[in-house]
């Protein structure tokens, strides 16, 4: 998502290295590049005009700054320009005084909207907040049945009914988590294939009798620029304060993350990024924005490296470093430890500069890891534990086991041993983990 954009700022930038003023002409050069690159990202026309014009007002005579080339300069301008048109800064869920918080779910038919109201339910269950939720798409085949599978495999309450009134439906859960004391009631409501009006009617009766303290809209970012006058409609007559942004892990152009909050002013406040129910996470948009100029995302895989690694485990790797006592099995449990983190393309692009420095077409081998695991669960423990008694024979049987062949097992043991090698080195020395603010100290 948003590759080709930031393939194309980068070629912009590039061009501008080595200049020492910025001159009127070379801004508006960069402008018009700008712009198309934009267009081509499928975001709002006005929108691009409006960001450009925004550029070049700040980037016209400016003076390149100490130890910056010309190219940072501009680079600063654009990155904080696209941080201001994703909304500033992260949107958080707001919550009423006297729970529950209603949060209400709106969109077109197969934006995501069932599956969206199971992964913000499990995400609140993760910060301590229990969620009941409501199944008021009495229309949709098995919508309701959707719904209580995701309730079931969440272990959180599921209000359905068998009539088709889904205010009543909506007004009677509301009264029932009241009664149970659950904190928050997430209302998956109907879709159609495009706006009517009796679907709007109907859902603003919804929004009369709950009064939700949060109107989401859920927008698919394959429907790019689509999405955007979609969103608009549904502000116009519900008020949203806030988008679910689905399937950002596809190969939409990105148009609609870019649009959507200077055409409707509701920040996008979550995005999909995989079909499995932990893949929602916070819209942060100057992540965001530099992932798309280049600069990485060290804050988000931070983030992610500490979801799927304890400081006990930390503790353990640290202390096998050591002593020198770093196994296959260790080998093997940390690279499926980076598998739980997402795809490889991903992290890489979150790592400054890396992205850049590989060969321009280079495609990330996401099967490696299963290949090396293969090899490495067709070996016995002591084989594990003491690769250097692999001589041909048990090579060829370890291929064979994994359906490999044996250079490939050659491979994995001389890399494993390069790895070790290293880790010996840095074993007398210190290391930790990062932490985030607020979080406890690693190692």
């Amino acid at each position: 998502m948003l590759e080709l954009l930031s393939d194309r700022l980068g070629e912009i930038f590039k061009r501008l290295s080595g200049r020492g003023r910025l001159t009127e002409a070379d801004v508006n050069e960069v402008a018009r590049e700008v712009r198309i690159a934009l267009l081509e990202a499928d975001v709002n026309l006005a929108v691009a005009k409006d960001f450009v014009a925004k550029v070049k007002e700040k980037a016209v005579g400016a003076d390149v700054l100490a130890s910056l080339t010309p190219a940072q300069s501009v680079i600063k301008i654009v990155h904080d320009e696209l941080v201001a048109l994703m909304g500033g800064a992260q949107a958080r869920l707001q919550f009423s005084d006297a729970p529950p918080s209603v949060i209400m779910l709106v969109g077109l038919q197969g934006s995501g909207k069932t599956t969206h109201a199971g992964k913000l339910g499990l995400r609140l269950k993760e910060q301590g907040r229990r969620s009941m939720l409501v199944a008021a798409d009495v229309y949709r085949p098995a919508a309701v049945a959707q719904l209580q599978t995701l309730g079931k495999q969440l272990d959180l309450p599921v209000y359905a009914e068998s009539g088709n009134d889904p205010v009543a439906i909506a007004t009677r859960a509301l009264a029932e988590a009241k009664r149970l004391g659950i904190s928050t009631v997430i209302i998956d409501t109907a879709g159609r294939l495009q706006i009517d009006e009796p679907l709007m009617l109907e859902l603003e009766r919804i929004a009369a009798a709950t009064h939700p303290k949060e109107t989401l809209f859920v927008a698919d970012a394959l429907t790019g620029q689509e999405a955007t006058n979609v969103a608009k409609t549904f502000h116009q007559r519900l008020g949203i304060t806030g988008v679910i942004l689905t399937k950002m892990d596809g190969d939409a152009r990105g148009g609609a993350a870019l649009s959507i909050f200077a055409v409707t002013g509701a920040p996008i406040k979550f995005v999909g990024v995989g079909e499995k129910l932990p893949a929602l996470e916070p819209f942060h948009p100057d992540r965001l924005a530099s992932r798309i100029l280049g600069m990485g995302d060290v804050m988000t895989l931070i983030e992610k490296t500490q979801s799927v690694y304890t400081v006990e485990q930390a503790k353990n790797l640290e202390q096998k470093i050591r002593k020198n006592d770093f196994t296959l099995d260790d080998f093997l449990d940390q690279l499926r430890q980076v598998r739980k983190m997402g795809s490889m393309s991903e992290l890489v692009k979150m790592i400054p500069g890396l992205s850049k420095a590989l060969p321009k077409g280079t495609e990330i081998d996401e099967g490696e890891i299963g290949r090396v695991e293969a090899i490495i669960c067709s070996m016995t423990r002591y084989e594990r534990r003491r690769p250097e008694i692999l001589n041909g024979s048990r090579r060829l049987r370890i291929a064979r086991g994994s359906g490999m062949h044996v250079a490939d097992v050659n491979r994995l043991v001389k890399r494993f041993e390069a790895s070790r090698q290293m880790m010996k080195q840095i074993g007398g020395k210190r290391f930790k983990i990062p932490t985030l603010p607020g979080q406890r100290a690693g190692l």
